[in-house]
């Protein structure tokens, strides 16, 4: 393979055959019976590219497309149904945490130890290290670990499928 460093007498001729309208093939054919080089058509593309003088030129008695053409369908369709990892990521700016509580119920702030069976197991504090976390301890609701509010707090809009598969989503009620 040849060293992608063009001697100066070749990238002369290049330039010489390009003005004398030969094609890219045609010019790595001269050039390589002229200094016994392997330049391959590609290779003469990139040295007029990296040179200015223009890369792989289209012909001019080849079709173009209509200037009034529409984008391809894949590509549009690649721009709407792009994956989330590809998508820019949104810069946002840092804020001061605000502290949430439901409104509807006032805890108990009982224990781990001190709740009972049937308590609502949600969480208070543990914010800060060293804070003591409290739970909710007032009756639960069937079929979950929490009191009917906070049961309500924790869940998002969707199928339990679609909520498991993302992010839990808390609504602000009041700020405290």
């Amino acid at each position: 393979m040849q060293s992608t460093d063009w001697a100066p007498e070749h990238s002369d001729a290049l330039r010489q055959y390009l003005a004398k309208g030969m094609s890219y093939s045609e010019i790595a054919d001269a050039i390589n019976a002229k200094f016994k080089t392997a330049y391959s058509r590609s290779a003469a593309i990139g040295r007029a590219t990296r040179m200015g003088l223009g890369g792989h030129a289209r012909s001019e008695d080849g079709p173009r497309p209509p200037l009034s053409a529409k984008p391809p369908l894949l590509r549009i369709l690649r721009e709407r149904y792009t994956a989330e990892f590809m998508r820019p990521m949104p810069i946002l700016e840092r804020t001061e945490t605000v502290k949430l509580r439901c409104v509807e119920i006032d805890p108990r702030h009982l224990f781990l130890v001190a709740l009972e069976r049937g308590d609502c197991r949600y969480p208070y504090g543990g914010d800060t290290d060293g804070e003591a976390i409290t739970f909710c301890g007032h009756p639960r609701r069937e079929g979950s670990s929490y009191c009917a509010p906070h049961f309500h707090l924790t869940r998002g809009p969707g199928t339990a499928s679609e909520r498991a598969a993302g992010t839990i989503s808390l609504r602000l009620v009041e700020v405290a």
